[in-house]
């Protein structure tokens, strides 16, 4: 990935720097709106046909939302097609630190077209906090055979890079320069090493999984076929042993992984030297 071109700060309207997401938030709805509009995917105009000064969608039924209250240093985005969708187009979420970094704590894309698979739900239509809480293996199942990563419910449109050189250069703009965050799962953890994030903690641990997924390991070894996510030759992609570490195959949660990257730099970790997605 390239690096961050010469950014130029960013100010607000009479002329003062702005340093935070919370002084973002303190200006008036017109102004932090038209600020916040800048990392809305170009595809939702595009091809989505969204009006780039009112945010409105085309049949001015549904409005990018834009979540930034007074007071707080936290922005999200919320873009939904139409009302009666179930998922948002886009969403992102992320606040100040108080180390002046940015927290990037969340961001989907999904294809609203695309097959929906719900493995955010249990068995009885319970919400399951991303199978923290309760599994639904057959939703599971026929995700992961479409090719999906766990916790996804629907494809991408393939428009995530576009996405994060424009978030980047915005944190630049505030003159921050660390961006840090918590990936949901494995893949989102080797996803990030290749937008040139590095790791708080955790790396060593990426590391041992990497070295045990190899013929002879541990969780090599646990792939016995005794589910249908711990199969053989799923040590061989990024996605196979996702699903595997989501079906517990490291016998304790992932749980504290914490990346962070300097803006404008690539950090070049590889804990997947053989990568395939």
């Amino acid at each position: 990935m390239p690096f961050v071109p010469s950014v130029t700060h960013l100010f607000d309207a009479s002329g003062l720097p702005l340093f935070s997401l919370k002084e973002i938030n303190a200006l008036a709805k017109e102004e932090k709106e038209r600020i916040y509009a800048t990392l809305v995917p170009e595809i939702v105009f595009e091809r989505y046909g969204f009006d780039r000064n009112s945010y409105l969608s085309p049949d001015s039924r549904e409005r990018i939302r834009f979540i930034c209250p007074k007071g707080l240093g936290l922005l999200r985005i919320a873009v939904r097609r139409q009302p009666e969708d179930t998922d948002d187009l886009f969403f992102v979420e992320m606040a100040d630190t108080p180390f002046r970094q940015m927290e990037f704590s969340f961001c989907l894309i999904n294809d609203p077209d695309a097959p929906r698979f719900d493995v955010d739900y249990d068995s009885s239509g319970r919400e399951n906090m991303f199978g923290t809480l309760r599994r639904n293996i057959d939703e599971e199942i026929r995700a992961m055979a479409a090719g999906l990563t766990p916790n996804q419910v629907r494809s991408g449109l393939n428009t995530f890079k576009p996405f994060f050189e424009r978030f980047e250069q915005f944190v630049a703009s505030l003159g921050i320069d660390i961006i840090v965050a918590e990936p949901l799962s494995y893949n989102n953890a080797i996803h990030y090493e290749r937008y040139g994030f590095d790791y708080t903690t955790g790396k060593q641990l990426m590391l041992w999984i990497d070295r045990e997924f190899q013929p002879g390991g541990v969780l090599y070894r646990r792939l016995d076929g005794s589910t249908p996510f711990r199969q053989p030759g799923m040590e061989k992609t990024v996605r196979g042993r996702s699903w595997a570490i989501h079906d517990g195959i490291l016998q304790k949660p992932w749980d504290g992984i914490k990346i962070y990257k300097t803006v404008g730099q690539h950090a070049h970790v590889n804990t997947f030297a053989h990568w395939n997605y």
